[in-house]
């Protein structure tokens, strides 16, 4: 829940989502006409969605399309850009919009130029995206693309250059939204220089131009942070005030959150009570409602929004599930966490091991790590291939209460199936013991293969040469080999290296 205001503001008020203008982007790629058009617009994302590494070009995947004689429209391509950003494959966004713009299918439209360069930005780096900025025409930079170089700005925290280049959007008049002056209190707040923020906001009122939701919300957190209750429930009242906002329950949400780390149980409450008047089929705010009630240990209030959101919307997808499962894990309620598991496995949605994942974490955490493996060998048994998460979380558990051997063996049962998960990486305080107790063994072979595997999930890197000599020398073999292959690798002697070969000299 520490994080519930920064995921509200993200999810509802990102700068970056609403200055690049991907609510008319949206709105424009879903309004063709024609469910042929809208099927072929999914059948080519469905080639692209599974290749989630950020390394797997999407671009043979888009000339294999062509080849095939199948149509590509540019509404096509901007709802896969909006889907691989929604998921930060922010390479492969930036691959479809520069293939997008290469094959000229119609003129980039302003908002197609702000999200190459917010892309660039993401990828390349802020030079990059100046450059970017700079090479095109005049004629295209219009306020979208001053905005979302803006942003670029603000997202490095770049103070100087943001209101220098603020300075010239309104010499410009691109500043006439509240859009430009919501990035900026966005800075003070990344920057930790929150008693600016409402100086924006005055600013802005001072310009003619009227703060929207979003203005007031980042405000509110601006006193929030700085502890000012009463200064912050002034600016909600004004808000509340003014004709143009319609409030909605993300900012009741949010308000709510502010109470309960406050300790102002009754206002945290009565601020529940509104945000549930207006989440109506909303399966997100539902979420966010049963997180707040279940940070103030009320699992009757969580209980009875399950219900109606299951009531309300149409469908529970995985998301939903592992909310509840986390809270009722989070309130020590194990046994009900487990039947909500075995309704999500009977509901044949997608098998999400992050699901599981979380009885498996709770469980450990609680101490009881055979139960966790127990419930990870049932879930096998039916036929299931779980990702190297699980197997990670069990040797971890293992690490922790010094059990070494079945540490390792849970270990090498998640290297085995890492392809499950690609992105997967171990942590690496619990490859650093295992190496250390591998070497401390003497087994050779054992540490050989041990570092092969860790080769396939990441880069061969000190300890594991380190593993490697301690073992050898353990067993009074030689390890001149190991040396050149440290230096073929670019990874130097250092102090830790001349001390282990002078240990086995002693």
């Amino acid at each position: 829940m520490a994080s519930l205001v920064f995921t509200i503001i993200k999810r509802y008020g990102s700068i970056t989502v609403n200055r690049i203008s991907l609510r008319s982007f949206c709105t424009e790629s879903l309004s063709v006409s024609g469910t042929g058009i809208r099927r072929n617009r999914k059948n080519l994302f469905s080639r692209i969605s599974p290749l989630g590494l950020p390394s797997i070009s999407v671009v043979p995947t888009l000339e294999q399309w062509v080849e095939e004689g199948r149509t590509i429209h540019q509404n096509d391509l901007r709802f896969i850009l909006r889907e691989l950003r929604n998921r930060r494959r922010y390479n492969q966004a930036l691959e479809v919009s520069e293939w997008m713009s290469s094959r000229e299918l119609s003129p980039f439209a302003p908002s197609d130029y702000a999200v190459q360069l917010d892309l660039i930005g993401k990828v390349r780096g802020l030079d990059s995206a100046e450059s970017y900025f700079n090479s095109l025409s005049d004629q295209v930079k219009v306020d979208k693309l001053y905005g979302a170089l803006l942003n670029c700005y603000v997202r490095e925290g770049m103070i100087d250059k943001s209101l220098s280049h603020m300075k010239k959007m309104k010499e410009l008049g691109f500043a006439s939204s509240p859009l430009s002056y919501n990035d900026i209190m966005c800075l003070y707040l990344r920057t930790g220089e929150l008693e600016k923020v409402p100086d924006v906001m005055s600013e802005m009122e001072k310009d003619g131009v009227k703060p929207d939701i979003f203005s007031y919300r980042v405000c509110m957190n601006s006193y929030w942070l700085r502890s000012d209750l009463n200064s912050m429930e002034k600016v909600f009242e004004e808000m509340k005030k003014q004709p143009h906002i319609s409030l909605d329950w993300t900012t009741y949400a949010m308000v709510a959150n502010f109470y309960i780390k406050a300790g102002d149980r009754d206002k945290a409450l009565f601020s529940l009570m509104k945000c549930e008047e207006l989440v109506d089929k909303d399966a997100l705010g539902y979420n966010h409602l049963i997180s707040l009630y279940a940070s103030l240990g009320n699992k009757e209030q969580m209980m009875r929004l399950w219900g109606l959101q299951k009531a309300k919307c149409k469908n529970q997808i995985n998301r939903d599930y592992r909310t509840m499962i986390s809270l009722l894990v989070k309130l020590g309620e194990f046994e009900e966490a487990e039947v909500l598991l075995k309704t999500w496995e009977s509901s044949q949605q997608f098998y999400d091991f992050r699901v599981p994942n979380i009885l498996i974490l709770g469980y450990c955490n609680k101490g009881l790590i055979e139960k966790a493996e127990a419930m990870l060998h049932e879930i096998i048994e039916k036929g299931r291939t779980p990702t190297p998460n699980s197997w990670a979380i069990i040797a971890a558990a293992y690490l922790d209460r010094q059990n070494m051997d079945t540490a390792f063996e849970c270990m090498k049962k998640a290297l085995a199936v890492q392809a499950e998960n690609k992105l997967w990486r171990p942590k690496p305080q619990v490859i650093s013991k295992l190496l250390e107790w591998l070497a401390d063994k003497g087994d050779v072979e054992e540490v050989k293969a041990f570092v092969i595997s860790l080769k396939t999930v990441i880069p061969v890197n000190r300890l594991m040469y380190h593993a490697l000599i301690k073992a050898h020398l353990n067993v009074g073999k030689e390890v001149d080999w190991i040396l050149k292959s440290m230096k073929t690798d670019n990874i130097e002697v250092n102090e830790e290296t001349e001390e282990i070969l002078n240990s086995s000299q002693k």
